[in-house]
């Protein structure tokens, strides 16, 4: 039984007919995905990972996570993006929504995150409570030289050599990186560091279910052997080409008509505030992934009811733009008992002897009522809970559905040109040896338009 149910297809602004018309262009979309004919096909590895997975590696991988929170209390994941991402998604989906505040007898393996912007603020901030932590550090890049993890790598190792020694600091320290190459692999062999390898045939968006997102879960404390089965199923049952069995392939073309219809934002809406970064996730997936040729939908993100109160304004009654993609959750981790108040002193008495997630289920299902009616097209997809089964399941259900999209776009789902724009500017204007004339160039075009 598929896990993710499709329950509303954006009617009426969508016909039933308009989604088998889908068909074809669906079936010429799985065909290269699976026939691997498309553009991008060398970055195919996430497709059978589930099924792939290295169970020697897997272990290994568990060891060295059991290491480390065996001698540490607070790991520091440096990473950007798809190196990032991942993680700290299944961390606020799956664990408690306060366990940094939990007596420390109760609180779980606390995890931070650094590399994944140039604040100086921030660093220094993480810097300030390191001394009252015992600390391990996963450092996730490919090459060892993308700019934020790299800069963020150099001043937390230098903090950990400084603090426990060369040693005892090798011992804390793991490597998610190339397999063969690159800067960060070489210091990690001259420091004595255990590395992990990305996958050549795995881009970063697609990453979190390898090491780059299951070492520091595993560290965490989080079941990734639930996860990979939860992913294993995802493969299985989606791998059917039928619009009207396949809710990932359905999603895809769903997607397609709302565009066709002129729609240029998609808004991933969920009613828990733990799917948040499942949300941060999923924009990276679906904007990296299609955002070329000036083609694709630009994908956003709200968490209802909180945001209802600051852009349920404009969705209601603003730009009809947009069409939201709503994320509900069958089954909640927690639920509470409303209970009746002395004297009603806030009217809300008729709500007692419900449960809180009936008054949220209803809050969701009275919006999308109200934003179909104010022509905002809803499609409402049903996770079952929130559980690491779960979790990798709805990875591999969007991986998927978007190297589908992608597709049936006509872009190459696994590439990012556009990507190395700002990093090439960066580098002229900070004056990295090799970029001179690019400096040149943009400081005469800085001149041209002061004047």
């Amino acid at each position: 039984m598929k896990m993710i149910k499709l329950i509303h297809t954006g009617q009426p602004f969508v016909a039933e007919h308009e989604l088998a018309y889908q068909a074809p262009l669906v079936q010429a979309a799985h065909d290269v995905l699976h026939g691997r004919t498309g553009a991008g096909n060398d970055y195919l590895g996430w497709l059978y990972l589930p099924s792939t997975f290295d169970r020697e590696e897997l272990r290994r991988l568990q060891e060295t996570a059991k290491r480390l929170s065996d001698s540490a209390s607070l790991l520091i994941v440096i990473g950007i993006g798809g190196s990032y991402l991942g993680a700290r998604a299944a961390l606020q989906f799956l664990r408690h929504s306060f366990t940094e505040y939990m007596p420390p007898t109760k609180r779980e393996m606390q995890v931070v995150f650094a590399g994944h912007q140039m604040s100086s603020t921030y660093l220094a901030d993480l810097m300030d409570i390191l001394d009252q932590h015992e600390v391990a550090v996963n450092v996730i890049s490919k090459s060892g030289t993308t700019t934020e993890p790299a800069l963020a790598f150099r001043a937390i190792e230098a903090y950990m050599h400084k603090r426990y020694g060369a040693t005892e600091a090798a011992k804390r320290i793991v490597a998610t990186t190339d397999r063969e190459r690159g800067a960060l692999l070489t210091v990690a062999r001259e420091r004595g560091y255990e590395t992990f390898v990305i996958p050549d045939d795995v881009g970063g968006r697609y990453s979190v279910l390898t090491p780059v997102g299951l070492l520091p879960l595993a560290v965490a404390g989080i079941d990734i052997d639930a996860m990979l089965a939860g992913a294993l199923q995802a493969e299985r049952d989606l791998a059917i080409c039928d619009v009207e069995k396949n809710p990932a392939y359905a999603y895809a073309a769903l997607r397609a008509i709302l565009r066709q219809k002129g729609k240029a934002v998609e808004m991933l809406v969920s009613y828990e505030p733990g799917l948040h970064y499942f949300a941060e996730w999923w924009k990276q997936l679906f904007g990296e992934s299609e955002g070329k040729d000036n083609k694709a939908l630009y994908p956003s993100s709200a968490d209802f009811s909180t945001d209802l109160h600051s852009l349920g304004q404009f969705v209601q009654e603003g730009s009809r733009v947009m069409f939201e993609t709503v994320l509900k959750v069958a089954k909640p981790r927690r639920d509470l008992p409303i209970e009746a108040a002395p004297g009603d002193p806030d009217g809300l008495n008729y709500l007692a002897g419900k449960q809180w997630r009936e008054v949220n289920d209803t809050a969701l299902q009275a919006t999308l009522l109200a934003h179909t009616a104010g022509g905002v097209p809803n499609i409402l997809l049903e996770i079952p809970d929130m559980t690491a089964h779960t979790l990798g399941y709805l990875f591999y259900f969007f991986e998927i559905s978007c190297a589908i999209s992608g597709y049936m776009l006509g872009v190459n789902p696994f590439d990012q040109p556009g990507v190395e724009a700002y990093k090439t500017n960066m580098f002229a204007l900070l004056g990295k040896p090799g970029y001179e004339a690019q400096r040149a160039a943009l400081e005469a075009t800085t001149l041209a338009g002061g004047r």
